[in-house]
């Protein structure tokens, strides 16, 4: 947070200031007071000053100012030789040391504003920023800083304050992303405990708190902290469980950390260190970095701001070269940060060449509030308010051209646009680049000005990076956190139930717990590739089942590391701690009780209604009679007296049942018909034996209860089990009154409950999980019924606290159990039952088969009987109109009154002659009828011959 000052309290700087150094104010030419000066030659508007005074701040002697105090004075230099900037107008660089102290960084900031500069170039401190950036406030002078990074300065606080390099903000959001790109949850911060540290690594945390991640310790020292106390501090970092360090420091003091580390054997394989844009700050300021330091950093990955590879930036660095000579080597090589000074000069020469070209004026004011002091013995009278300077602001912030950096644009939040950083590697006696970031695009191995034309894409799926090679000289990629060596084991939490101890329960072995969760627990973590020591703890008495929920909350407080045994994966729980894949599958089922079926000697009778058997039995003599009716004239096997007739009718109808008739069929239509009965006889057949099967084997229900939702509308009692997220369930869930529901401890309580049932004091049904109800059934040996599906899917897995790395390993050895079959053979040892039959039915007569199952095959061959009976009639009748037997006589010629009086009897004589004819055989009819037809065709030969 940043210390928020009111003008008495600037007042106050200024006077402790003042004090050191004894400023004495300068003569100043015109009146007194709130007066305008001009500082140019002439007063006159239409002519510009040949000088502009511009400031520099930063520490000479450091990284950092070694290497910008030649680039600012090469940017001046060039400035003042360009035909296009600035014609006529020369600036006048004027250099002040802040020695790297906030102290008397203000000190020679109030002295440089004596001179009354138009603009200052600086600082490189983020905590002197904080500081001089009161001052400018007050004196209205824009401030362009290189080398503050510190996010919180750009609030609004201080508007004169221009960042002229990138944020730290970005560069915290690049490191997460690196961070989460190798699939890591936590880091260790190790920072300088000063302005630029401290916010620094406030805003790392916040960008890894966005996406699921955080800093597990944030290990802080002094500036100038002596290796003491470094070696202490890391000392105690190497304790931990993390694996990754992020070092965020000031380059001047930053290879002391790996010197340190060194000693203590923390650039061996396992670590992971990342640092931020200081160590690249540190290698590019000298051409050729010394073995020594190279050794201390083999490794390390490292972010390093990123500026365009164009020709420009060739062409000054090889002009740049060839100008040094020998102070060249005495200066070192420039770093991004004198990059970055070079173009912030250049931004305040493109925006004082827009503001006088505009006509304005640089004048100078006295503020009456600074003048006010002279009443005292502190003179500050030479300090006066540059009265453009909100002009100047203003054109600064809407500058914009192309430099040694890349594009330089500001947003509205005074920041330079396109923020990207390199991806450096160490290794060997060389930096290698292994990808870039951007906010565009995120990681990527394609420089980020080739990705700005294309759509923004952020997604995990396409960030990449090249191959790192990491400490201990390893491609492969480090896990990032070890069980710490500060001898405390894992602290596991173990429920100590009071029933269904088969699945987790005390021991009085040495481990002190046992059962199928203890052992899936114990095969997993065999398959880790390191070791796990660890402590179980029992958690409850034993006498009563332990509140799961009550468990998962003491994980979540870190009271345990992890909680081993059969805790359900629910949704609130995954809020607040992290489960492993889950190794066993479960769910919430309802147990009912069963009673067996009283033996009775007409159980045949009950597969079918009775109306079922009424039709069935009518169609297979209707069935029988029509297959009679169309072999009866082909078939001598269905011709003989009328007693074997009608025993052959039955016979054949009923032998059919067993496919066991023997007369055979020779008509087409009969065959048709018989086979459409027999598929009917089939379904019949088999319908009836499954329906006798059950009816004879299964047990029958106590009550009505058939499922979750039958027992959600009752209002009988209902037994869960004590400490399990059912009774929640049932209550928030389905909206059951808590009245209706009664705790039970385990098996015993559960069977007594049921054979008392709800009239007994007991209940009604129990809802629990499949594991522990397929317990329940082997222990009171398939007594009771499931009845109904699951209701809930869910499963059994480990708790862990949020973001251990343990549950992601664990998880995967889990499915390798899974896989290799062990994880079954670890269930069949403690969990195998008999299989007990899930299937309990109410038998009534509701359930037998009734008509409405099987009418439309009755239908079926119905319809087929009539269209058979149809066509053979119709056949028939047209046989009877042409045949005439050779024996009939000529019938006698009736009178028409005694043809009325014998109509009757003429009817009954031709229905009987009907009958008769159906009676011959086929073969007879057939024959008589081609005897016709050739007397006809003789007897019309004759008459046809004949006068």
């Amino acid at each position: 947070m940043l210390m928020m000052m009111t003008r008495v309290e600037i007042l106050l700087v200024f006077c402790m200031c003042v004090m050191v150094v004894q400023v004495i104010p300068m003569a100043v030419k015109g009146k007194t007071g709130n007066t305008t000066v001009s500082r140019s030659p002439s007063s006159s508007s239409s002519r510009m000053p040949s000088v502009v005074n511009v400031g520099a701040l930063f520490t000479v002697n450091s990284v950092i100012g070694r290497s910008v105090k030649p680039a600012v004075a090469a940017a001046v230099d060039d400035v003042n030789n360009s035909p296009t900037v600035l014609r006529g107008v020369a600036l006048n660089l004027i250099q002040h040391d802040t020695n790297c102290s906030g102290f008397l960084g203000t000190i020679e900031a109030l002295q440089l504003m004596e001179n009354d500069v138009v603009a200052a170039i600086g600082p490189q401190s983020s905590g002197i920023a904080h500081v001089i950036s009161h001052v400018v406030n007050e004196l209205q002078v824009p401030l362009l800083s290189f080398g503050a990074t510190d996010p919180t300065l750009s609030s609004l606080q201080y508007p004169y304050f221009i960042r002229t390099t990138h944020n730290d903000y970005h560069q915290m959001s690049a490191i997460t992303d690196l961070v989460l790109h190798f699939d890591w949850k936590e880091i260790i911060a190790i920072f300088v405990d000063d302005d630029y540290g401290r916010n620094g690594i406030s805003a790392l945390g916040d960008t890894l708190a966005n996406k699921r991640a955080r800093i597990s310790y944030k290990a802080s020292f002094t500036p100038g902290a002596s290796l003491a106390n470094v070696t202490e501090l890391l000392t105690k970092v190497n304790l931990m469980e993390c694996r990754v360090y992020v070092v965020h420091v000031n380059p001047d003091t930053g290879l002391n950390i790996f010197h340190v580390a060194k000693k203590l054997g923390m650039l061996t394989s396992g670590y992971v260190w990342v640092t931020t844009d200081w160590l690249p700050a540190v290698l590019d300021s000298s051409e050729l970095p010394d073995d020594d330091t190279m050794d201390l950093i083999q490794g390390v990955v490292s972010l390093r701001q990123h500026t365009t590879n164009s020709v420009i930036k060739k062409e000054f660095l090889k002009k740049w070269k060839s100008k040094q000579g020998n102070e060249r080597k005495q200066t070192t090589s420039f770093n991004s940060y004198a990059l970055y000074a070079y173009d912030s000069v250049w931004v305040l020469a493109h925006a004082l060449d827009k503001f006088l070209k505009a006509g304005e004026r640089i004048t100078f004011s006295y503020d009456p509030n600074i003048r006010r002091t002279n009443s005292t013995d502190i003179q500050l009278s030479s300090l006066r308010v540059f009265n453009e300077g909100n002009k100047l602001l203003e054109m600064i912030r809407d500058t914009r051209f192309v430099g040694l950096t890349g594009e330089v644009k500001f947003d509205e939040d005074k920041n330079l646009v396109h923020p990207a950083y390199d991806v450096i590697n160490i290794g060997g006696t060389g930096v290698r680049t292994v990808g870039y970031w951007s906010n565009h695009s995120g990681l990527s191995v394609d420089s980020p000005e080739s990705l700005y034309g294309k759509r923004m894409n952020r997604s995990s799926a396409d960030q990449r990076l090249y191959s790192i090679i990491w400490p201990g000289e390893t491609s492969d990629k480090p896990r990032g956190w070890v069980f710490p060596n500060n001898g405390k084991p894992l602290r596991v939490a173990v429920p100590y139930r009071h029933s269904y101890k088969e699945v987790v329960t005390k021991d009085k072995s040495t481990q002190g717990v046992r059962g199928y969760c203890i052992d899936v627990f114990e095969a997993a973590v065999s398959l880790l590739p390191y070791a796990v020591p660890r402590k179980y703890i029992l958690y409850g008495d034993g006498r009563m089942n332990p509140s799961y929920n009550s468990l998962v909350n003491a994980v979540a407080e870190n009271k345990y590391d992890a909680a081993v045994g059969d805790v359900t994966i629910t949704t609130n729980r995954t809020r607040i701690v992290d489960f492993t894949q889950p190794y066993m599958e479960s769910g919430l089922v309802v147990v009912v009780a069963v009673k067996a079926a009283k033996p009775t000697p007409w159980a045949f009778l009950k597969p079918f209604t009775i109306q079922m058997w009424l039709v069935t039995g009518g169609f297979f003599i209707f069935v029988g009679s029509v297959v009679w009716i169309l072999e009866h004239r082909l078939n001598h096997e269905f011709r003989g007296p009328p007693s074997q007739q009608v025993m052959t009718i039955f016979w054949f109808s009923f032998s059919t049942m067993f496919f066991s008739h023997r007369e055979n069929t020779v008509s087409t239509l009969g065959r048709m018909v018989l086979i459409l009965w027999l598929f009917v006889v089939l379904i019949i057949n088999s319908s009836y034996t499954a329906s006798l099967t059950s009816i004879l084997t299964v047990q029958q229900l106590t009550s009505r209860i058939e499922g979750i939702d039958s027992l959600t509308s009752s209002n009988e009692p209902i037994g869960v089990q004590d400490g399990t997220f059912a009774y929640n369930y049932l209550v928030r869930d389905l909206q059951i009154a808590e009245s209706r529901i009664k705790p039970l401890r385990g098996e015993e309580e559960y069977a007594n409950a049921l054979r008392l049932g709800p009239k007994g004091g007991g209940v009604a049904a129990i809802v629990d999980e499949l594991p522990y109800v397929e317990l329940f059934m082997r222990y009171t040996k398939c007594e009771f019924r499931i009845v109904g599906q699951e209701f809930t899917k869910s499963g059994w897995g480990f708790a862990f606290q949020r973001d251990s790395p343990l549950a992601v390993d664990l998880s995967t050895a889990i499915l390798q159990l899974s896989e290799n079959g062990e994880l079954q053979r670890i269930h069949d040892k403690w969990l195998a039952a008999p299989s007990c039959s899930t299937q309990a039915t109410d038998v009534e007569e509701s359930s037998s088969l009734s008509l409405g199952n099987f009418w439309g095959l009755f239908l079926i061959c119905g319809v087929a009987c009539f269209i058979s009976l149809s066509i053979f009639f119709g056949r028939m009748l047209c046989q009877y109109r042409q045949f005439t037997p050779d024996e009939e006589e000529p019938h006698e010629v009736l009178e028409p009154d005694s043809q009325t009086r014998r109509g009757r009897p003429s009817r009954l004589v031709s229905f009987r002659d009907l009958m008769d004819f159906y009676d011959k055989k086929d073969a007879e009819i057939k024959e008589v009828l081609r005897r016709n037809r050739r007397e006809a065709r003789r007897e019309s030969g004759e008459h046809s011959g004949s006068p």
